[in-house]
């Protein structure tokens, strides 16, 4: 399923088996939508949230067994109960939805770790689920992944954060490199914010380096598929490092040759050394 929007991911392509398409499609919409409700268009933050919490609304009618009938409901309720899928995880993405309205600066690191714990971590936990690998270790793992990709999603779209009045750099880092939030106004990228840009990629690539290991608990196609993942979200990574950190003039995106170099990444892994520079 190819993603409406401009991402660097893919979502459900055809080496997720035939069997689980519907169900990773019906997650994914929902989680689309509502994403969307929070972050696309002018509504007012009162209309976003009246909008997340109808979807909130129709968990619930999933729960006690009456789901809406309007999409993606049916088929999502439909994947819920087929394959057991904790209804928690999707509350957690709501509430990061939500939060996402009301929230607009984060004090600390561990403040953004645990907004990407409900944003980001279901989504992984979920594809476990319905690989019947979601053991205690292999959720670590996922859950280190997807997070890196929640951070990577940030540092590559600083600048459009900005515009909608959010700012996911926490405030303790940009304290400990000297940076101002007029910097973002003004543009300006000097040494400080290299500096910040340079340790909040490496923060993500050592996450990514700590999940990576599920690559091979995995079943192999899957297994295939999220070591594409990780090689896009290094490749975003290289590319921030690569323009020292200038995400205001050279928003990242993934072109027809860097897919080439991902999918020879996703097959001849690098060494964890190399993942790490």
């Amino acid at each position: 399923m190819s993603v409406a929007h401009y991402e660097n991911f893919p979502v459900a392509s055809l080496i997720v088996p035939s069997a689980l398409r519907p169900a990773v499609a019906a997650i994914y919409r929902f989680a689309r939508n509502a994403d969307d409700f929070a972050d696309e268009g002018t509504h007012s933050p009162e209309a976003r949230l009246v909008a997340l919490d109808h979807y909130e609304r129709a968990l619930d009618g999933i729960e006690a067994g009456s789901p809406p009938s309007e999409p993606p409901f049916p088929e999502l309720a439909a994947a819920i109960r087929r394959h057991r899928l904790p209804l928690t995880l999707f509350r957690d993405l709501l509430s990061a939805f939500q939060q996402d309205v009301r929230t607009t600066r984060y004090p600390t690191f561990d403040l953004v770790l645990d907004y990407c714990r409900r944003s980001a971590n279901p989504v992984g936990r979920l594809m476990l689920r319905l690989y019947d690998a979601d053991s205690p270790e292999n959720a670590r793992a996922s859950d280190a992944i997807c997070t890196a990709l929640q951070l990577i999603n940030f540092w590559q779209d600083v600048a459009g954060d900005w515009q909608r009045g959010r700012v996911y750099l926490p405030l303790e880092d940009l304290a400990r490199f000297g940076v101002a939030e007029a910097q973002f106004d003004r543009r300006d990228v000097d040494a400080r914010w290299r500096a910040l840009l340079a340790f909040e990629t490496a923060r993500a690539r050592a996450l990514l380096a700590a999940g990576r290991p599920l690559v091979r608990a995995l079943p192999a196609r899957l297994g295939l598929e999220l070591s594409a993942v990780i090689a896009g979200g290094t490749r975003i990574l290289d590319r921030i490092d690569a323009v020292g950190g200038d995400v205001f003039r050279h928003r990242p995106m993934l072109g027809p040759r860097d897919w080439i170099a991902v999918g020879f990444r996703a097959l001849v892994p690098p060494r964890s050394a190399d993942v790490l520079r």
